[in-house]
C-alpha cells in the first residue's frame, strides 16, 4: 500500500468516526430534549403548555442538552457500543445523570450569584417553576438513555435470523458463570445456532430458577428425562474445570441418547485468555482420559535449554514435533529439525517459524542411519543436546518387517549416539516406550536393544546418555485414537482386537513436558518411567467415542472383536512402583534400576545383527532378541487373517519413518 491510499484509507477512518461520534451526540441530544420535555409535562400534568413551553422548557433547553453532552462526552459514554451495554453501562449512565442533575441544579440556584463577580449572564433569571424538574430530568435521563440502549441490544439479540434448517436444540449442564455466559453470548450472535432449552445443575438453590429467560430444570442426572421431554439434540458442558470423573459421569448418564456432546474450553485457555467461552468445541476422549495438568521445574528445564544449540530427531512426528514446541517455550539458541519425511518436515518448520519468529530454525531431511549425513549435521551445528525421538513405532508392521525395526530403531540410534559422543554433545535424551518392558515384540526388542546400547555407552563418553520410557499417547499419528474417529466416520464398524485389551494413555503434550523435565534431572545411565496413571480398557474407549460422536454403541456403530496381532500383548507393563524403580524428586518420574551391559560383547552382538538384519525371518530375528534380550517373550499370538483396522494400534511415542497401519 503506498501513501496515497494510506492516506485516503486514514481520512476514511477518521471521517467514518466523526460520523459516528456526531450520530451519537445527536441521539443523546434528542434523548435530552425529551427528558427535559417529560419533566416539564409531569411536573404540570401536561397542562398549561402555554405557561411553560416558550418561556422555561425553550429558553433552558439549549443550556441543559450541552451540560448533559459536555458530561456524557467526559464520562466516555458517546463512544461506547449500545449492541454491547451492560450493568456497568447502565450504572455509567446513572453516574452521569447525576453529574448533570448537580450541574443544572447548581446553575440554576448559583446563577443569581453571579451579578456579585462582575458577571451578568443569568439564564435562570425571572424563571419560576416547580424544582420537581430536575429530579423527574434526572431520573427521566436515567429512563430513556439506559432504554435506548437496552432497546439496542435487545433488537441485535432477539431479532435473529435462524441457521438454515431447524437449529439444533441444546441442553446445558452447568448453570454457573460459564453457563450463564454462553447463553448471554449466543444471544448475541447476528444468527441464532442454538435453541437453548434449559439448564441442569447439581446445586438445588439453582433448581426452578431461570437464567436470561432459561430454565433450570433440576439436577444432572435428569439429563436422560429431559433430552427425551424436550427432544434435545446436543448437549453443552458447562464447566471449564470439570474434571474426568465428572465429565465421565455425564456420559454415562447419556450413553444410548444419540445426542452429540459438547463443551467449552479448558479453564487454563480461558484465563490466558487463548480462548473464549463462546467457543464451544466437541467433547475429546482427551476430557475423559485427561490428568492434572504436569507440574514442572521451569527453571530447571530452562537451564538446560535456554541459549543451547537443540537436536530434535523426528522432528516431524507426534513427539518429535510436540518436543519442538515445548523446546521453544525454553528459548534455545538453535533448533535442528531432522526428519526423514519432508511434507512433515516442511509443516513443523513452518508452524514453528509462524510462532515463534524470535527464534532461529534449521530443518535437514536426513535419514537418522545415514552415519555420513547425521555426522555432517552435528558437525556443521555443534549442538550441545539431542532428543531422539525418531523410531519405528508401530508393533504388526514391524512384525512383517522385522529387519527394517533392526536398521532404524537399533543402527539408528546407535548411529545418532555415537555422532553425538564424537561431536560432543553434552545430553542426549532417547525417547523408549513401554513396549521394551519385557518385549514381545520385534518393536519392543529393538527399541529395549537401543536403549542398551546407549545405557553402555554412557560410561564410556562424555556425553550424558538418558533414556525416557513412556506409554501410548493419544492422537499420534496412526494411533487407535483417529483410526477409531475414521471407523465411526465411515458408519462402522470399529474394530477392536480383543475385549480384554488395555493400554497406558497420556496427552502429547504430557509427555513431551515429562521427557524435557526427566532430561533437566538426569546426569546420565538413567533409564526414566512416566507415571502413566490407570490403564484404559480399549474397548470402554470405543464406546466413549461412539457416544461422544452421538451414536449408540452396538445399535448404530458395531464393535468387532478381530482378534490380538503379532507382537501384541494383552496388557502393558509401565509402572513407577515396584522394587526395580526409585523414586524421583518429581511424583511422576522414577528411574528403571538397570545395570548397564557389557560394552564390547554387546556391540559386537549388535554389529552382527545389523549386519545381518535384512536376510532374517520374523522367527529367525525373535530368537536372536531372545538371545540378546534375557526379558524377552518369544509366545505372541498367531498372526490373524486380514481384518481391516485394528483398535489396538500400539504407539511408540513418535517416529522418523512412520509406519503405516493397517487398511
Amino acid at each position: 500500500m503506498d501513501e496515497s491510499e494510506q492516506s485516503i484509507r486514514g481520512a476514511w477512518t477518521a471521517w467514518t468516526r466523526a460520523h459516528r461520534l456526531l450520530m451519537v451526540a445527536a441521539a443523546h441530544a434528542a434523548l435530552f430534549a425529551v427528558t427535559w420535555l417529560m419533566a416539564f409535562g409531569l411536573a404540570y400534568n401536561f397542562s398549561n403548555f402555554g405557561l411553560w413551553i416558550g418561556t422555561f422548557f425553550l429558553r433552558l433547553l439549549p443550556i441543559v442538552v450541552v451540560v448533559k453532552l459536555a458530561i456524557f462526552a467526559a464520562r466516555g459514554l458517546l463512544r461506547g457500543s449500545w449492541r454491547y451495554v451492560s450493568m456497568r453501562d447502565v450504572l455509567q449512565v446513572t453516574f452521569a445523570s447525576w453529574l448533570g442533575f448537580v450541574a443544572i441544579f447548581a446553575l440554576y440556584y448559583g446563577a443569581s450569584n453571579l451579578r456579585a463577580i462582575g458577571v451578568n449572564f443569568n439564564p435562570f433569571e425571572g424563571q419560576d417553576f416547580p424544582d420537581s424538574v430536575f429530579l423527574l430530568d434526572f431520573a427521566g435521563t436515567i429512563a430513556l438513555v439506559s432504554g435506548a440502549r437496552i432497546a439496542v441490544r435487545l433488537y441485535h439479540e432477539e431479532v435473529q435470523p435462524v441457521l438454515e434448517g431447524a437449529a439444533p436444540k441444546l441442553l446445558i449442564l452447568g448453570a454457573g458463570n460459564a453457563g450463564e455466559n454462553v447463553v448471554r453470548e449466543m444471544n448475541r450472535q447476528p444468527v441464532l445456532q442454538y435453541r437453548i432449552v434449559g439448564f441442569l445443575d447439581d446445586d438445588q438453590a439453582k433448581w426452578g430458577a431461570t437464567i436470561h429467560g432459561v430454565p433450570v430444570f433440576g439436577s444432572i442426572d435428569k439429563i436422560r428425562e429431559v433430552c427425551a421431554e424436550h427432544a434435545i439434540d446436543e448437549i453443552l458442558v458447562a464447566m471449564p474445570s470439570a474434571t474426568r470423573a465428572q465429565v465421565r459421569r455425564v456420559i454415562d448418564l447419556a450413553q444410548g441418547t444419540n445426542l452429540r456432546f459438547k463443551t467449552l474450553p479448558a479453564i487454563a485457555d480461558l484465563v490466558a485468555g487463548r480462548a473464549q467461552v463462546q467457543q464451544i468445541r466437541d467433547v475429546d476422549i482427551n476430557d475423559l482420559l485427561g490428568r492434572a495438568p504436569v507440574q514442572l521445574d521451569t527453571d530447571q528445564v530452562a537451564k538446560f535449554i535456554r541459549a543451547r544449540v537443540v537436536v530434535v530427531t523426528g522432528a516431524g512426528g507426534s513427539i518429535g514435533s510436540e518436543m519442538c514446541r515445548q523446546i521453544c517455550s525454553f528459548r534455545p539458541e538453535r533448533l535442528l529439525l531432522i526428519e526423514q519425511a519432508e511434507q512433515n518436515l516442511f509443516e513443523i518448520d513452518r508452524e514453528l517459524r509462524t510462532k515463534f519468529p524470535e527464534l532461529t530454525f534449521v530443518p535437514y531431511i536426513a535419514d537418522i542411519a545415514d552415519a555420513g549425513r547425521v555426522a555432517a549435521i552435528f558437525e556443521r551445528e555443534r549442538p550441545s543436546a539431542v532428543f531422539h525421538a525418531a523410531a519405528h513405532k508401530h508393533v504388526p508392521m514391524m512384525e512383517y518387517n522385522p529387519g527394517e525395526a533392526v536398521k532404524n530403531n537399533v543402527r539408528g540410534t546407535m548411529t545418532v549416539a555415537s555422532v553425538a559422543a564424537q561431536h560432543g554433545v553434552e545430553k542426549f535424551v532417547m525417547i523408549s516406550t513401554d513396549k521394551a518392558v519385557n518385549p514381545t515384540s520385534i518393536m519392543g526388542g529393538s527399541k529395549r536393544l537401543a536403549e542398551m546400547y546407549i545405557q553402555a555407552l554412557n560410561d564410556r563418553v562424555g556425553t550424558e546418555f538418558i533414556t525416557v520410557r513412556f506409554g501410548n499417547v493419544l492422537g499420534s499419528s496412526g494411533s487407535v485414537i483417529p483410526i477409531f474417529k475414521d471407523q465411526i466416520r465411515r458408519g462402522g464398524p470399529v474394530t477392536v482386537t480383543h475385549p480384554d485389551m488395555v493400554r497406558y494413555f497420556m496427552t502429547i503434550p504430557e509427555a513431551a513436558q515429562l521427557v524435557l523435565q526427566s532430561a533437566s534431572m538426569g546426569h546420565g545411565g538413567e533409564i526414566y518411567v512416566l507415571d502413566m496413571g490407570e490403564p484404559v480398557k480399549i474397548l470402554d474407549l470405543a464406546r466413549d467415542l461412539i457416544t461422544l460422536s452421538g451414536f449408540r454403541p452396538g445399535e448404530d456403530i458395531e464393535i468387532v472383536f478381530t482378534g490380538m496381532r503379532p507382537g501384541e500383548k494383552l496388557f502393558e507393563e509401565l509402572s513407577i512402583e515396584g522394587e526395580d524403580v526409585s523414586r524421583t524428586a518429581h511424583p511422576k518420574i522414577g528411574i528403571w534400576r538397570k545395570k548397564a551391559e557389557e560394552w564390547t560383547p554387546l556391540v559386537a552382538a549388535l554389529e552382527h545383527l545389523i549386519g545381518e538384519a535384512d536376510g532374517l525371518s520374523r522367527e529367525t530375528l525373535r530368537d536372536r532378541l531372545k538371545h540378546l534380550v534375557p526379558e524377552f517373550h518369544l509366545e505372541t499370538p498367531a498372526a490373524p487373517k486380514h481384518h481391516g483396522a485394528s483398535a489396538a494400534v500400539d504407539e511408540l511415542p513418535d517416529e522418523a519413518a512412520p509406519g503405516v497401519a493397517p487398511a
